[in-house]
């Protein structure tokens, strides 16, 4: 059981970073990333304001799949998302293809019948040398 615990908190956090490095890199270097919104959601709010909103959002969504609570949720969200990502942004596809592994991680957290008590830092003890 304690692997299993292990696996599902490797998977979180694997997930909540897809959605959190972006979210902050955008901060930094926001010209990297407001390209990858599709054209027909520019002009409503300016970029940045799209960006950081967005970036937002991923920020809530990877602390929600951190926390382990009610997994299924973000985990299906974080699906969509990803899913949307891909679909409307097909033509950088060679850079978005790590996208659907996420997606597949995500689903797998999602499906997986996990563990009962699950947040990060109920089981810290699972990773951290005794």
């Amino acid at each position: 059981m304690q692997k299993e615990r292990l696996a599902h908190i490797v998977l979180r956090l694997g997930v909540a970073f897809a959605f959190l490095f972006p979210a902050i890199n955008a901060w930094f270097d926001p010209n990297s990333w407001i390209g990858y919104f599709p054209d027909f959601v520019h002009g409503y709010v300016p970029d940045l304001v799209l960006l950081h909103a967005f970036g937002a959002v991923e920020i809530v969504l990877a602390l929600w799949i951190l926390s382990g609570w009610k997994i299924r949720i973000p985990a299906l969200v974080a699906v969509a998302v990803l899913g949307g990502i891909i679909i409307f942004d097909s033509v950088d596809f060679q850079v978005l293809f790590r996208d659907v592994s996420i997606a597949a991680a995500a689903l797998a957290l999602a499906v997986w019948d996990r563990p009962r008590s699950s947040s990060v830092l109920q089981h810290a003890d699972a990773i951290l040398p005794q």
